[in-house]
This record gives C-alpha cells, sequence and structure tokens, in this order.
C-alpha cells in the first residue's frame, strides 16, 4: 500500500511555466485542498490545456445541433458514430495535428493520421478509409511570399504528403480523398486535418468508461518513452514563437506496423467479450486515458507506474504520464477474465500489463514503487475544469470601394488566357503529385478516390450475406479566405458545400464532424470569428439535416502574433443505397447533354438579363472579388462570399440524389471553387484521365477526348458567368433520351435546370457568352496546364 504524496514545492510561477493561470492554480488547490506536487501540476495542466479541455470553445459548441434519428453517439467520445442500416453503424471523426506538423512535418502528420485511427478502431470500428484537409502557405515566390519562405512551405508540404502517406500505406487503410488549399497566412503555421471512418455492428461499440469495482485496468500496445511530453498542453495550446523548432523532441513518433497489430488485437480482444471499455493514449497519454474513463464511468482508479512498460530508463512518474508515446491503449477488462485478453496481445506480440485496477470513491491514484505519485479527484479534473466566457469584439470594418473590388473585362473580350492561369493555379490545379503518394485502394472498398467525384465513395458489405450493396460517401470543406471576410456566412457554406459534394456522388447526406483552426482564444476578435462560425455551422447543419456528431478545435494557430485565416473545416457522410448508382465526375459519351441545374429556381437568362446599374453593379463586383479568380488574375482578395441559400441547397442536394437513385444522369459536379468554367472543365480532364486508365496508350486516350461546346447567354458579365462561386449549383450530363426525365425530377424538387450544350469529341473546349466565344482551347492544352503546374512549380525549386 502507498505511504506517502510526493512532497514536491510547486509554485504559481512553475504553475505558469506549465500554462496554468493563477486563477487556474487556486482552483487546483481547491480541488485537492493543498498544493500540488510537481506530477499532479503536470496532469492537471494537460488536461487543462486548450487542446484536451476546451476551455475557450465549451460554452460556444454547446449551440451545434448534434442529435439526430440516426446518432447513435454524438460528441464526447472518441469519436461520432451514425446507424447506416443492416445491422451496421459508421464512426468517424477528424482532427487536427498542426502545430506538430510545422515543428515536424512527416512525423506531425505521420501521429495525426495514427491519432485519428486509434479513435475509431477504439470505437470497435475497423477503419475503412482516410481524408485529409491540408492549408499550407504559398509555395511559389510572389506578393506576399519570398523565395526563402516558399522554399520552406515546398518542404513542409512534401514532409506533411510523406507522412499522411506513409502512415495510412504501411498500416493499411487507404487515403480516398480530402482537399488542399494554399494561402500566405499558412506559410508558418500549416493546417493537417485529418479524418478517419470506420465500420462496426451496431451491438459491438465500446465507450471509454470504467465501470466494474475490481475490475482490472490493462495497458497495451508500444512503450512508453520521452516523446510528445507537453504536446497538448504547450505545443498545441500556445502560438508559435523564435522558440517553437526547439520543442521538436515533443513532436511524437509513430509506427504504423505496430499500429497495425494494437488494431487487430483490439478488435479481437473486444470479440472475447472480456472487455468492458477501451480508451487510446492520445493527447495528454496516460493522464487523458485514466482520468476521462474514471470519470466518464462514475469511478475511481488506481494505477502503479512501475509496472507501465517503458522504453527508456530513469523515467520520473511525470514523464511517464505526460508522454505521449503513440500506439498505445488502456483498457477495463472484466475481473476474472483479464487472462482472455492477455492472451490476445501476447498472440500479437503486444505488450499488455495489468497496471490498475477500478475503485470506488472517484479517486484517481497514481502510485510509483510504492509511493503516492499523484491523488485527484477523477470528475472535477475531467469534467470540471476552467471554462472561459471570453470576450467577444468584431473587428474593426473592412474599409472598401469599388477601387478595392474586381473590375469585370470588357464585353467579347477573350478569357482563355486567364482561364489557363486560373487552371494553373495551385487552389484549382490537379492536386496528383499529392494523391499518388497514397495508397487510395487498398482492401478493394474504394468506388471513388480521390478527383473520380465530388466525395470520396468506398461499399460497404452486408454482414450477413457479404454483398455489396449500399456505400459510403464523405466529403471535407472549408474555405479560410472567405472566413477572413465573412464568417458566418463561410461557415455555411463550409456545410452545404461537402453536403453538395456527397449528393453530387448520389449519396444522402446524414451527419457531419468540424474541425475548427483559428487564432489565440485569447484575443476578442478571434472569439467574435469563433462564434459567427458555431452560429453557421449550426443554421446550416439543421437545415440540411446533418448534425454534428464530433470533432476538435485547434485553437492558437498564429506565429509571432499573426493568426491564420480563421479555418472551419467540415466533413460530411452520406449514404448510397445502391452502390451501382455512384456519380462521377468524367463526362461519358459524346452527344451527352450537359445541364446546369440551379437549387435558386432561377433561369440563367432571366438572372442577370438586365445590365446592372449603380448599387446593384457594386453589389456585383463586391461578390466577385472573393472568387478564386478575382484573387488569382488581379491579386484581390476583398469584398464578401457569395450569399447563400439553404433551402436552395436542400433542393438541390434531395435532386441529385433522386437522379442518382433513378440512373438518370451520367455524371455530376457540384459548382465551386474557379465556377462554371473550372467545373466544366474538370469533368472533361476526368474523362481523359478515365480513357488512360482503361489501358489504351496515351495516343489512344488522346484520340477519345471528351470535350465540351457551351453557350451561355443570361449573366451581363462573361467573367461572372464563367468564374462566379455561387453555391446550390451542379453540372450533370444527360443522355438525350433521358433528358425529359430529368427535367421532370428537376420540376418536381423545383430546381432550375438550363441545357447549356453537348458533350463532344473534336478535342476543344470552347465557351461562348452571348454568341462570342470567350474560352477557345484544346482539352489537351487546358489539362496541360491544370494537370502538371503543382508538379511544375514544386521542382522549380
Amino acid at each position: 500500500m502507498a505511504t506517502a504524496i510526493t512532497e514536491i514545492k510547486v509554485t504559481p510561477e512553475i504553475a505558469a511555466e506549465h500554462g496554468v493561470t493563477r486563477e487556474e492554480y487556486a482552483r487546483i488547490q481547491q480541488i485537492l485542498g493543498r498544493d500540488p506536487n510537481i506530477t499532479e501540476l503536470g496532469i492537471f495542466s494537460v488536461m487543462w490545456s486548450e487542446h484536451c479541455s476546451y476551455k475557450s470553445s465549451k460554452v460556444h459548441l454547446k449551440r451545434l445541433p448534434t442529435r439526430g434519428k440516426l446518432v447513435v453517439q454524438g460528441p464526447g467520445e472518441n469519436a461520432g458514430v451514425v446507424d447506416i442500416g443492416d445491422g451496421l453503424v459508421a464512426a468517424f471523426k477528424i482532427e487536427s495535428h498542426n502545430h506538430p506538423s510545422y515543428v515536424e512535418p512527416f512525423q506531425g502528420a505521420t501521429t495525426g493520421v495514427g491519432g485519428i485511427l486509434r479513435d475509431i478502431f477504439t470505437m470497435g470500428a475497423r477503419p475503412i478509409a482516410v481524408l485529409d484537409s491540408l492549408r499550407f502557405g504559398e509555395i511559389a515566390p510572389g506578393k506576399h511570399t519570398s523565395a526563402e519562405e516558399a522554399a520552406k512551405n515546398r518542404r513542409i508540404l512534401d514532409g506533411v504528403v510523406r507522412g499522411v502517406g506513409s502512415y495510412g500505406n504501411c498500416f493499411g487503410v487507404p487515403t480516398v480523398g480530402g482537399e488542399v488549399a494554399f494561402e500566405p497566412c499558412y506559410s508558418q503555421n500549416p493546417l493537417v486535418n485529418a479524418l478517419a471512418l470506420g465500420i462496426a455492428k451496431k451491438e459491438e461499440i465500446f465507450l471509454a468508461k470504467a465501470k466494474g469495482i475490481g475490475n482490472p485496468v490493462i495497458y497495451v500496445g508500444a512503450k512508453t518513452g520521452r516523446d510528445g511530453i507537453h504536446g497538448a498542453s504547450l505545443l498545441a495550446s500556445a502560438e508559435f514563437t523564435e522558440e517553437s523548432q526547439q520543442k521538436r523532441p515533443n513532436v511524437q513518433v509513430g509506427d504504423p506496423f505496430m499500429e497495425k497489430l494494437l488494431l487487430e488485437a483490439c478488435l479481437e480482444a473486444m470479440q472475447t467479450g472480456a472487455v468492458v471499455a477501451i480508451q487510446d493514449m492520445g493527447a495528454a497519454g496516460l493522464t487523458c486515458s485514466t482520468m476521462e474513463m474514471a470519470s466518464r464511468g462514475g469511478t475511481g482508479i488506481e494505477i502503479d507506474l512501475a509496472k507501465v512498460p517503458q522504453r527508456e530508463t530513469g523515467m520520473t512518474p511525470y514523464e511517464i504520464m505526460l508522454s505521449e508515446s503513440q500506439e498505445r491503449m488502456l483498457l477495463v477488462a472484466e475481473k476474472g477474465r483479464e487472462h482472455e485478453v492477455l492472451s490476445v496481445f501476447k498472440k500479437w506480440g503486444l505488450d499488455a500489463v495489468v497496471v490498475g485496477t477500478v475503485m470506488e470513491g472517484g479517486i484517481a491514484r497514481i502510485n510509483n514503487k510504492g509511493r503516492v505519485a499523484a491523488e485527484i479527484p477523477a470528475h472535477p479534473l475531467a469534467e470540471e475544469g476552467p471554462v472561459y466566457n471570453r470576450p467577444i469584439a468584431a473587428p474593426a470594418p473592412r474599409i472598401e470601394s469599388e477601387k478595392d473590388w474586381f473590375a469585370f473585362a470588357p464585353e467579347g473580350t477573350n478569357l482563355t488566357g486567364n482561364f489557363k492561369k486560373l487552371l494553373a493555379s495551385p487552389a484549382i490545379a490537379s492536386k496528383r503529385w499529392i494523391t499518388e503518394q497514397y495508397d487510395t485502394s487498398v482492401r478493394t472498398n474504394t468506388l471513388a478516390g480521390p478527383g473520380a467525384s465530388d466525395a470520396a465513395v468506398v461499399r460497404i458489405k452486408d454482414p450477413k450475406t457479404g454483398a455489396v450493396k449500399r456505400a459510403l460517401a464523405l466529403s471535407t470543406d472549408g474555405n479560410g479566405r472567405w472566413c477572413y471576410l465573412n464568417p458566418r456566412v463561410s461557415a455555411m457554406h463550409a456545410v452545404a458545400e461537402a453536403a453538395r459534394n456527397v449528393a453530387a456522388s448520389g449519396a444522402r447526406p446524414i451527419a457531419a464532424t468540424n474541425c475548427l483552426n483559428f487564432g489565440s482564444p485569447e484575443k476578442p476578435e478571434v472569439m467574435w470569428q469563433f462564434s459567427q462560425v458555431i452560429d453557421g455551422l449550426g443554421e446550416a447543419c439543421t437545415a440540411l439535416g446533418t448534425p454534428i456528431t464530433g470533432g476538435n478545435v485547434s485553437f492558437y494557430n498564429e506565429t509571432l502574433g499573426k493568426s491564420i485565416y480563421p479555418t472551419p473545416v467540415i466533413g460530411v457522410l452520406g449514404i448510397l443505397d445502391d452502390a451501382s448508382h455512384v456519380l462521377k465526375i468524367a463526362f461519358r459519351e459524346e452527344g451527352d447533354v450537359i445541364v446546369l441545374l440551379d437549387g435558386s429556381n432561377l433561369s440563367v437568362v432571366a438572372q442577370h438579363a438586365t445590365p446592372l446599374q449603380g448599387n446593384q453593379s457594386s453589389a456585383f463586383a463586391r461578390e466577385f472579388s472573393s472568387s478564386e479568380y478575382s484573387k488569382t488574375i488581379a491579386g484581390i482578395v476583398a469584398g464578401e462570399p457569395p450569399a447563400i441559400d439553404l433551402a436552395a441547397e436542400k433542393r438541390l442536394i434531395d435532386c441529385l440524389v433522386a437522379l442518382a437513385a433513378e440512373g438518370a444522369v451520367q455524371s455530376a459536379h457540384d459548382i465551386s471553387d474557379g465556377g462554371l468554367a473550372v467545373t466544366l472543365a474538370e469533368s472533361c480532364f476526368a474523362s481523359v484521365v478515365a480513357g488512360l486508365q482503361t489501358g489504351a496508350s496515351s495516343s489512344a486516350a488522346s484520340a477519345t477526348h471528351l470535350s465540351a461546346a457551351i453557350k451561355l447567354d443570361g449573366d451581363p458579365t462573361a467573367e461572372h458567368a464563367l468564374f462566379g462561386e455561387r453555391g446550390a449549383r451542379a453540372i450533370v450530363s444527360v443522355k438525350p433520351a433521358a433528358l425529359a426525365r430529368v427535367l421532370d425530377t428537376a420540376r418536381q424538387y423545383q430546381v432550375a435546370a438550363h441545357e447549356l450544350g453537348q458533350v463532344t469529341r473534336d478535342g476543344s473546349f470552347r465557351i461562348e457568352h452571348k454568341g462570342r466565344a470567350v474560352i477557345d482551347d484544346s482539352v489537351e492544352t487546358l489539362r496541360d496546364a491544370w494537370a502538371n503546374s503543382l508538379e511544375r512549380t514544386l521542382a522549380a525549386r
């Protein structure tokens, strides 16, 4: 039996070095009834860190919709869980690993993927897919980026992409989609958000609640080392400074092969029926898993650190409790059946040791070599930490006038050169250089991988027959530049586009997860941005029927006092009832009719049929100034994102899902970044890629290029018609014989449908506006600009 609390003098100054304020330190003293020792201070510092406790975001997150008829488990567990029918559930979640990926790009990204995968199989679900949402600084020198800074951004990009690919490829889970964006504000603060999806039987979901007095607590997986100490409390819960590069030891080191063994062992151990609860040792390591499991279970817990497998000698209780070594889990087993669990892990060659016991009384007691290293009430530590309702203040209004906004080219201007420049910009260009480093089809369940459809699509098998009938679709979206211009509207757009992408693949959106990336919460303007985003997310998720099942908040994304754009990233999950009806973006046959679907129920001809005058013209330019085209061609970032109509988005989503179910359309592609022209071009480019993948030679594929001939009449300015980014729109291609049926379905859903032109095979991409050709070039020339520019930029070092 332990004999005494270790006496080490801790002062408020030492607490401050751990990120604990004087007020928080006083609260710790109140909870304990005494001063903490150094190990206890370390435990409180990580549990009450921004990264682990959400102390600045809790009051706002409560406003999000988290319940729905398909939601099995909402926020509060390792991952959200939704019912997908046939006795199956899907567990999915997105999290950030931003700060570690700046300090050490490869390991930061690697361990980010490893951590989110553990969150999934901790729930009892087998991971089947990963998506990554990445943000980097500009990779070519320019107005806002020096040559030295661009080179550093390229190195970070290279390390992160290799890290994501390495872990997923070695672990054996496909990286099936995601998104990449480039803005100057991410130069010294990249965003690495990883989403994972898993499948389980509904009755086999596991929760992290330590229950059953006397039940043994079992440590499994890799040995504990000194890597990652204070990764959550100091590295991920503070802004970057000039000393940040010295924090490389705080970044964990991942081992995907070890994690693969851990996955199989955990799932097999769960099948024995002897596992009561399980939690990943992620951020805050052994501290978080012990304290949170005890708190959720309403119990106490006692562990002996001397029994914890260690790969380094002389580790102190402080170091063992705060280590964030990867590939570790904490289990609670049924008393008397622990041998069943231990034997499974022995079979897989993994450490598995009984290190403690579930106790009465709600106290977490940490022993080490016969002495009490820490003794803390679990529930106050895990659930009653500081909650801040931080000051909120809108930033000073941007002073803009017409001279700050985009000036449209004269009517009849040939825009082909501008279009090629837009296609070659990093935001629009093909991400092939990135996605080719990922295994996108391991386990052979991928129906639509990167670039094939607006959403990633993976098939699911009937648990009884093994037959494939249905599929799941996933998409991530977020526009930091728009969020900088209008946080609330941009957040609504992020939800709408992710849901629209899922629908354009043929699936019905059912739930969402979020990763909210912001600057310092201690700045009132950042908290205003955060609050506005929460309101936007809540309104959009409610309107579109996609409750938030979990996610992550990442604050302090700033360097030397300069914040990133506020960047909410939304992941939306959908169900495709018939996997054979998955829709892809590629045009499929010459002669197919190209149709614009507009949920706003506005005729393209009538929408802007009259010349714009006065304030109307100014509003028109102000909206367009937020577009990718405005930034790329004119260097302008100003104005407002397009207004959003959630009812229109819902109409379009329902229409796309119905068209897919009917098998009525050949392809579907939503209109977003780059506008209508980019959407049409990408559908042409995808058909070329599809031709190459059939095994045809390059010359044979060239002979089968699909192209497009388009005529636009309604919009008074060609640039807005081609490159405007208003939502609630999608392009579909339709066999002529099915056109009447498609138009009828669109009318049923009150969606405007306008015939724009035809899919052709002459290799020429041509768009006319009011009878004049404004874009006219070969598909091959345009595709070269789009397909190879990112690689060329990275090669020009």
